[in-house]
C-alpha cells in the first residue's frame, strides 16, 4: 500500500495503472539475450586479473552465497579489458567455506574479517586494503557485462566534476532495476526506471542522480577517503550508498547514472526484501538517521508529491526540448557538429536537455552517443507523436529550440500552445532562402527565384514569431537587423574545439575537401572540382590528389571518377586527412552561413583556399589567414604558392588556429547561449 500511494503522488493514476499491470505480464525468470552465467557450475581453480600497479580496485563484500561470488568473479574475467585491475573480495566472517575455495581463485586477494563487521565495514575494510586510483564497489549476486567498468571511468574523463558514477542495474529476467536514484524531502528513496524496459529511451542518457547503488559504485580512493569513507553510522547496512552520495555532494562532486555500464543485479539474495525482518529493517531504521544527519540539504529536494517527470528533472535549471530534422551525427555534416557542441553547453550551463528528430528516426547507437552529452531522445513512432508528448509534457518545459526552417514552420505553433511560458528559439542554422536566391541566380533559373522569395516570406515570419532567433554569421545577423528590425536575432556560430597543428609542411601531401552529396552546395563543387579544378591542379603538379571525405551516392561517385581524385564517403575519424593533407579547398559557388569545413580544417590549422562566398561572414582576408580563388585556374595558383612556400603555409596554419580561437571557440558560444537561456 505504501507503495501504491508513493506511485500514485508520482506516476498518476494512468502510470499506476500500467505499472500494476506489468505484474500480470508473464516473464521469464532470465533473459536469455544477458547471457547469464550459472550458478551450479561445480568449482574448478581459474585466475582473476591482478596488476601490481591496479587503476581500479574492484571491492566485493560477501557473506555466503558462494555460488553468487564466483558467478561474479568469473563474469568479470569473461568482461575482462586492457584497464589495471586488482579484485578484493572481503568475507565478513561468513560460518561456511567461502574462504577455503575462494582461496583457488588465482590472483584473487582475499580479506577475511574476524568478526561479522556488516556490509559497511567491509567494504570499508577492503577500500582501506586497496592501492588502486579509483574504488568499484560491487555486490557480489551481481555479474557484469561488456565494457562495464570502461563505461564508468570515462564518465569520469569525460565529466571533470565526476565524483560517483554508478551502473545502470537489471534484473536477471532483463527488466530494468534501477537508473539511478531520487531522494525526496522526508529521506525516502525512488529506484528510477524500476520495472520498466532496460532499453527505454528515458534511462539511455548520462544524467546527475540523487544517488547510485552501492551495488556497482566507483569513486576515487582519495575522494572516499576525505568524506570518511562510508558512515559507520548506518552499520551494518543501508543507506549507506545515499549517504555517501550527499557527502560527495558536500564537498563540491556531483553524482551521475552511467547506463553505458550494465550490471545484472540478483537484488534481496543476500539481505531478502522482508522490511521488518532480518538486515532488510535497518533499511527503515537508518533512513532516520540518514534524515537527522542531512534533514538541511532534504529541505531543498522535491517532496513525494511531485509528478515523477519533473521529479527527474529537478536538479536541472530547467528542461530544454530541443527539435531537429534528423538525429544529429558529427561525422556527417557540421550542422550536427554544432548541435553536439551546443548540447555540451547546455549541459554545462545545468539544463536538462531532450531531443526528438522530426524524421521519427533513431537507433541505439544514436542514443549512446547523445547519452554521452546527457541528451534523452524522444523515440517516437511517428511525426504525429510530438504534437502528442507536448500536449502531456509541454507545461514541464522552460525553453524550446526548433532548428531549420522546415522543423520551425511545423512546430512552432503546437509549441506557444502546449507550453506558453517556454521561451521559444529558432535556429535557422543557415537562412534558407539566402542559400536559394544564391542557387537560383548561379542557375538562372526563375522557378528558383520564385521560391527563394517564398522561403524568404516563411523565414521572416517564423523570426518575427519567435522569441529569439540564431544565426550562424555576422553577416546573416546584420540582413536580419534590416529585413526584421524588430526580432532579437542573436550570433551562434560554428563551435570547434582547438585540435591544433601536429605535422609540419614537409610531411604533408594532397588536398582535402569535407563535404556530403546531401547538400546541394557541395555537389556543386565535387562537380567543379572534377570537371576544372582538378585539371588545373594537375597541370601544376601531375601527382596531386584531392581527397572528398563525406556521404556520397553511387550514381555521383560513378560520375566524378577519375585519376587524381580519392572518394572516400563518410569516414569516422578526420584525424589522418587533417595532419597529412597540404590545405583544405572550399570552391562553394553558392550557400549561406558560415562553413563547418573551413572552421573544421582550421580547428587543425590546416590552411584553407576557398571561394569569396565561402568565407562570408568568418572574418577572413587573403593572404591573412586564408588563400581566395574565384576560378579554377586561381586555386592551382594557390595550391602552387602553399606547395612552395613553408613559410606561408605555417603563417596561414598559425593565423587560422587564432581565427577559431576569437570566433568560434565553446567560450564564445557559451556566452551567447547563457545570455538567451538566462
Amino acid at each position: 500500500m505504501q507503495r501504491a500511494r508513493a506511485s500514485l503522488a508520482l506516476r498518476g493514476w494512468h502510470g499506476t495503472a500500467q505499472r500494476v499491470l506489468q505484474e500480470f505480464r508473464r516473464i521469464p525468470e532470465e533473459d536469455e539475450a544477458l547471457s547469464l552465467l550459472p550458478l551450479d557450475e561445480p568449482f574448478a581453480p581459474f585466475a582473476v586479473p591482478r596488476a601490481e600497479a591496479p587503476r581500479v580496485s574492484i571491492v566485493i563484500p560477501t557473506y555466503g552465497k558462494l555460488p553468487y561470488t564466483l558467478a561474479c568473479l568469473r563474469s568479470i574475467v569473461l568482461h575482462a579489458s586492457a584497464t589495471p585491475i586488482e579484485i578484493i573480495v572481503v568475507d565478513d566472517a561468513a560460518p561456511d567455506d567461502s574462504a577455503a575455495v575462494l582461496a583457488g581463485v588465482t590472483g584473487l586477494r582475499v580479506l577475511r574479517n574476524e568478526r561479522n563487521l556488516g556490509f559497511i565495514g567491509s567494504c570499508n575494510a577492503g577500500a582501506q586494503a586497496a592501492r588502486g586510483e579509483f574504488l568499484l564497489f560491487l555486490n557480489n549476486d551481481t555479474q557484469v557485462t561488456s565494457g562495464w567498468m570502461e563505461a564508468l571511468l570515462q564518465c569520469f574523463a569525460e565529466r571533470s566534476d565526476c565524483g560517483i558514477a554508478g551502473s545502470k542495474l537489471v534484473y536477471p529476467d532483463g527488466r530494468l532495476q534501477e537508473a539511478g536514484g531520487l531522494v525526496f524531502d522526508d529521506g525516502s528513496c525512488w529506484n528510477l526506471g524500476r520495472f520498466e524496459s532496460r532499453d527505454a529511451p528515458a534511462w539511455q542518457f548520462r544524467r546527475e542522480v540523487d544517488y547510485v547503488s552501492g551495488a556497482a559504485l566507483m569513486i576515487r580512493r582519495t575522494l572516499f577517503e576525505y568524506v570518511g569513507c562510508f558512515d559507520t553510522l548506518l552499520s551494518p547496512a543501508y543507506y549507506d550508498d545515499t549517504d555517501l552520495a550527499f557527502a560527495v555532494r558536500a564537498a563540491g562532486w556531483r553524482v551521475y547514472y552511467e547506463p553505458a555500464s550494465m550490471v545484472i543485479h540478483c537484488e534481496g539474495i543476500s539481505a531478502g526484501t522482508d522490511l521488518s525482518s532480518g538486515m532488510k529493517r535497518f533499511q527503515t531504521i537508518n533512513q532516520d538517521k540518514f534524515v537527522a544527519k542531512w534533514r538541511g540539504v532534504l529541505a531543498g529536494h522535491p517532496s513525494r508529491q511531485t509528478a515523477l517527470d519533473q521529479a527527474v528533472h529537478w536538479r536541472a535549471r530547467g528542461r530544454l526540448l530541443v527539435v531537429d530534422g534528423t538525429t544529429p551525427d558529427a561525422s556527417r555534416d557540421s550542422g550536427s557538429l554544432r548541435l553536439m557542441e551546443m548540447f555540451e553547453i547546455f549541459r554545462s550551463l545545468g539544463w536538462s536537455v531532450t531531443f526528438c528528430p522530426d524524421d521519427t528516426r533513431t537507433s541505439r547507437a544514436d542514443m549512446h552517443r547523445l547519452g554521452r552529452f546527457g541528451v534523452e531522445i524522444l523515440a517516437l513512432s511517428s511525426a504525429e507523436g510530438l504534437p502528442r508528448w507536448l500536449a502531456e509534457h509541454g507545461k514541464e518545459l522552460r525553453a524550446v529550440m526548433l532548428c531549420r526552417h522546415t522543423v520551425a514552420g511545423q512546430y512552432l505553433h503546437i509549441v506557444r500552445q502546449h507550453a506558453p511560458q517556454a521561451k521559444l528559439i529558432f535556429d535557422t542554422v543557415d537562412l534558407h532562402f539566402v542559400r536559394e536566391q544564391r542557387a537560383a541566380e548561379l542557375s538562372g533559373q526563375a522557378s528558383m527565384l520564385r521560391q527563394a522569395k517564398l522561403s524568404r516570406q516563411s523565414e521572416l515570419t517564423l523570426i518575427a514569431d519567435s522569441d529569439v532567433t540564431f544565426v550562424v554569421s555576422p553577416d546573416e545577423q546584420a540582413l536580419l537587423r534590416s529585413l526584421a528590425p524588430a526580432a532579437r536575432v542573436e550570433l551562434v556560430s560554428n563551435i570547434h574545439v582547438i585540435h591544433g597543428c601536429t605535422k609540419p609542411h614537409a610531411e604533408r601531401r594532397g588536398l582535402l575537401f569535407v563535404g556530403g552529396h546531401g547538400h546541394p552546395p557541395n555537389v556543386d563543387a565535387m562537380r567543379w572540382i572534377a570537371g576544372a579544378i582538378l585539371p588545373e591542379l594537375r597541370k601544376v603538379d601531375p601527382d596531386v590528389v584531392v581527397h572528398i571525405l563525406g556521404d556520397i551516392s553511387d550514381a555521383l561517385r560513378a560520375e566524378l571518377a577519375q585519376d587524381g581524385l580519392q572518394l572516400h564517403g563518410r569516414v569516422a575519424d578526420l584525424d589522418p586527412w587533417m595532419e597529412t593533407c597540404l590545405a583544405s579547398l572550399a570552391p562553394l559557388r553558392f550557400g549561406a552561413g558560415v562553413k563547418g569545413k573551413i572552421n573544421m580544417s582550421m580547428s587543425y590549422g590546416l590552411p584553407v583556399i576557398a571561394t569569396p562566398l565561402a568565407v562570408e561572414g568568418m572574418h577572413l582576408h587573403d593572404r591573412d589567414n586564408v588563400l581566395l580563388a574565384g576560378e579554377a585556374e586561381a586555386f592551382a595558383a594557390a595550391y602552387r604558392q602553399l606547395r612552395d612556400d613553408p613559410a606561408l603555409w605555417s603563417r596561414l596554419s598559425a593565423a587560422g588556429l587564432d581565427n577559431i580561437r576569437h570566433y568560434f571557440s565553446v567560450e564564445a558560444a557559451t556566452r551567447t547561449l547563457q545570455r538567451v537561456l538566462n
